[in-house]
């Protein structure tokens, strides 16, 4: 090798501040015992003879940099190779570590927990709460009205004569505004929730249908026009006497009798000729309806009773109607 050539310096000098502490791994301990550290081709040791090679060459430079300062000073943090010099400091560290990520694992759970939880169910248990407490109201004021229209009816007893008094109690047993006692039968209707006989858990289904087939409040409408027309001379629905402003309608999924929600079992009482009124619900009477009922999963069931009492429908306030009379 020339002898200007092992002149030139090994490679450019490396200030101690931007000193790497660790090098690439493709040089080895191997590099440090090259006589050498630039690779030079045959052709270059006849032409170095010629040009001496410049002490600040440009690309030479960036050779350097690449080889000896891989990371910019910027980018480089000297903490991160500091390591614990003893193992009292070193397991303190792996427990701080160890206790912050179990608390970062926790409250991160606890986040995910809380986003997957569903804002309106609060609120829709309020509004069910409040719905209760109106209920509970509404039947306190309606079993209030029930005994002030007792004691208006008692009061009447005294002051008017004994026709008058049949005429109005006649009118008042109606229209549902007094409570009656008597004979007459009840009409129990559930929800198919039953398994199927082979005790697999599958629900009974419409044949026409994926949905469940449940009882609806056509169904009841039904029922109590059978009533209706076989003489029941009451009906009321889970308790709740129908008179003449009493309606059956769905609202959502819910069947209301009147302002009143009913969930299954249904349980349909009427006061009148039980033998008359269990043969026009019965199944002799409607086969066809009891088959479309058994298809479902739903067996309504008819009782009879030798004494029944339902008590008095709610009545409204009348603002427009008023007596011949007044005319």
């Amino acid at each position: 090798m020339p002898e200007e050539f092992d002149q030139r310096p090994a490679t450019f000098p490396v200030p101690d501040e931007n000193a790497s502490v660790r090098r690439r791994a493709a040089f080895s301990q191997s590099f440090g015992g090259l006589t050498s550290h630039h690779v030079v081709p045959a052709s270059a040791a006849q032409s170095s003879r010629r040009r001496r090679r410049k002490a600040h060459d440009d690309s030479l430079q960036l050779i350097d940099d690449l080889t000896n300062r891989p990371m910019d000073p910027l980018f480089s943090d000297s903490r991160l190779t500091q390591r614990p010099t003893s193992a009292i400091e070193l397991w303190f560290t792996r427990v701080v570590v160890f206790v912050i990520c179990v608390a970062v694992g926790f409250f991160g759970c606890l986040f995910i927990q809380r986003l997957h939880t569903d804002p309106r169910k609060a609120v829709r248990q309020n509004w069910a709460s409040e719905l209760e407490e109106l209920n509970t109201q509404v039947d306190k004021l309606n079993t209030e009205v029930s005994a002030l229209q007792g004691q208006v009816t008692a009061q009447s007893k005294k002051i008017g004569s004994t026709a008058q008094n049949d005429t109005l109690m006649q009118d008042e047993m109606v229209n549902g505004v007094t409570r009656v006692t008597g004979e007459g039968i009840t009409l129990t209707l559930a929800n198919p929730i039953a398994a199927d006989d082979s005790a697999n858990g599958t629900y009974h289904r419409d044949n026409t249908s994926d949905q469940i087939r449940l009882v609806s409040d056509a169904d009841l409408q039904m029922f109590v026009s059978l009533l209706w027309q076989s003489g029941a001379e009451a009906i009321s629905i889970n308790g709740y006497r129908l008179g003449v402003q009493t309606s059956i309608r769905t609202a959502g999924q819910t069947i209301m009798v009147g302002v009143n929600p009913v969930q299954s079992p249904y349980r349909i009482e009427a006061i009148g000729n039980r033998n008359e009124l269990a043969d026009a619900v019965g199944s002799k009477r409607q086969p066809a309806l009891y088959a479309s009922f058994a298809e479902s999963g739903i067996y309504p069931q008819v009782s009879k009773s030798k004494s029944i009492t339902l008590e008095a429908a709610a009545s409204g306030n009348l603002s427009y109607a008023t007596t011949g009379e007044d005319e």
